[in-house]
C-alpha cells in the first residue's frame, strides 16, 4: 500500500466508521499523530481513537493525493458529517480551543466540516509507520427548519 491505496482506505474505513480497520492500516507499532499535540500508537490506542467517529452520521470524504514517492506520501483530505451527539459535539469544541458555540436546547447539532493534510510514511509492506494529520474543522450553517 502507498499513499495512494492508504488515502482510498481512510475514505473507506471513515465512511464506514470502522475502528478495526483503521488500526489495520498501520504497522503493530504504527503511529497516528491526530494533532501535532496528540499521538496514538498500536492498534488498541488507533482503533480506540477511531471509535469517537460513530458518533458521526452521513459522512462523505473527499481527496486528492498531493505527492507520491511510493516510500510516503501527502493527501489533501475533506469530510462533511453530521454531529450524532452532544459528547461529539463538546469533543470538537475542546479539540478547536473555540468553546461551544452558541446554542438553544433543543437546537439541532450542527453538519461538520473538516480539512486537513496528512502525511504518511510505510514500511515495505506497505502498511503505514507513521501518518501526520493537520486540519481544521468548523460547524456548517444549519439550516432553518422547513415551514
Amino acid at each position: 500500500m502507498g499513499i495512494r491505496e492508504f488515502m482510498a482506505a481512510y475514505k473507506r474505513v471513515w465512511e464506514g466508521q470502522d475502528s478495526q480497520g483503521f488500526a489495520a492500516l498501520f504497522t503493530p507499532d504504527g503511529v497516528y499523530h491526530n494533532t501535532p499535540f496528540q499521538v496514538q500508537t498500536g492498534p488498541a490506542e488507533l482503533a480506540g481513537y477511531w471509535d469517537r467517529i460513530k458518533l458521526q452520521q452521513d459522512i462523505s470524504l473527499r481527496y486528492e493525493v498531493l505527492a507520491d514517492n511510493g516510500e510516503s506520501g501527502v493527501g489533501h483530505w475533506n469530510v462533511t458529517y453530521q454531529v450524532a451527539s452532544e459528547e461529539l459535539f463538546r469533543i470538537w469544541a475542546k479539540s478547536t480551543g473555540t468553546g461551544l458555540p452558541d446554542r438553544e436546547p433543543g437546537d439541532p447539532l450542527p453538519r461538520m466540516e473538516l480539512d486537513g493534510t496528512l502525511l504518511a510514511h510505510f514500511d515495505p509492506g506497505g502498511l503505514a509507520r507513521e501518518v501526520r494529520i493537520w486540519w481544521h474543522s468548523m460547524p456548517r450553517p444549519v439550516a432553518p427548519p422547513a415551514p
